[in-house]
């Protein structure tokens, strides 16, 4: 017997519409990875003038904050939450500013690009904690986290002969399960299914900010070194736009759209963004090691977008 044409009619909406959140997913998952992956554009001038690591991410994330809050006024939109909401948003922001806190950290102890490696493993950690909800990624989901890694690992193999110490990769690790578990906590809390993805990346940014201030309290940092002229303030302009509110912000509606596990592996873009930065901007050279890496990644990636759409 054949349907009713308004079971066709709605198969084809509902068709439609998976196809264009799969597409938006898709392309929030690799603007993430890309203004992200900006990071060293904005920040390594700021280092170079004599600015600290906990000055840059305090002003970076003040900033940010200001930024959303304008908008969201703008757009009128309420900073309203509940007490359960409040409570998982507090959460991601520790979790978000863990993750930047550790690995930074991470790069007094070893070479940035094995700590950078081992923080790529986090795709793996969001699929595993996926796997113990119950939620199974596919095979090809599998398949392209390990060639995403091994791209990862390939580009940054020359600083392989570089001293490595335990404090250093425990801390890296730990950096990539805090960034896992904001994931994991965005695409599976049904608490904050309702929230916007800006109100919920300012409050994340929020905590952030405070996390900060008090780092350089504790720790009797300068705060204004390297902030001595017009170029400084620009890079931190930069660096709250591009790899904090967009790449935060977009983040959370490519997990929300297609998924923690996919949106991790696209996460790769970050050290491929990282490293074209280096060599276009700051001469760095690109080895054979960091095509092929380069390739790898790109392929994983590519691989998984075409077998999910097959799918």
């Amino acid at each position: 017997m054949r349907p009713p044409e308004s079971v066709h009619f709605y198969t084809r909406r509902k068709m439609r519409h998976i196809g264009k959140n799969t597409l938006i997913g898709y392309s929030a998952g690799i603007i993430t990875g890309v203004t992200y992956g900006l990071n060293p554009l904005f920040a390594v001038p700021l280092i170079k003038n004599g600015a600290s690591v906990e000055s840059i991410l305090l002003f970076r994330y003040l900033l940010s904050v200001l930024l959303l809050a304008a908008f969201l006024l703008l757009r009128r939109e309420s900073f309203k939450v509940t007490g359960k909401q409040l409570l998982i948003l507090v959460t991601l922001g520790i979790l978000f500013t863990c993750s930047s806190i550790f690995l930074f950290d991470a790069y007094r102890f070893i070479a940035s690009g094995l700590a950078t490696t081992l923080v790529y493993l986090y795709p793996a950690v969001v699929a595993l904690i996926m796997v113990f909800l119950k939620v199974f990624p596919s095979w090809q989901v599998w398949l392209s986290i390990i060639v995403t890694f091994t791209g990862v690992l390939v580009m940054t193999h020359s600083d392989a002969t570089h001293t490595v110490r335990i404090e250093g990769i425990v801390l890296a690790i730990i950096s990539a399960v805090a960034y896992a578990l904001f994931i994991v906590i965005i695409n599976r809390s049904k608490a904050i299914k309702e929230i916007s993805n800006n109100l919920l990346t300012f409050y994340a940014l929020c905590v952030g900010a405070m996390i900060f201030f008090i780092r350089i309290q504790t720790a009797d940092i300068e705060i204004y070194r390297g902030f001595d002229n017009a170029f400084a303030w620009l890079n931190i302009i930069g660096l709250a736009v591009f790899p904090t509110i967009i790449s935060t912000t977009t983040l959370a509606l490519s997990t929300r759209k297609i998924g923690a596990a996919k949106t991790s592996v696209l996460g790769v873009f970050e050290p491929v963004t990282a490293i074209l930065v280096g060599a276009v901007v700051f001469k760095e050279a690109i080895t054979a090691n960091i095509l092929i890496g380069i390739i790898l990644s790109v392929a994983a990636v590519t691989f998984m977008i075409v077998s999910s759409r097959k799918g």
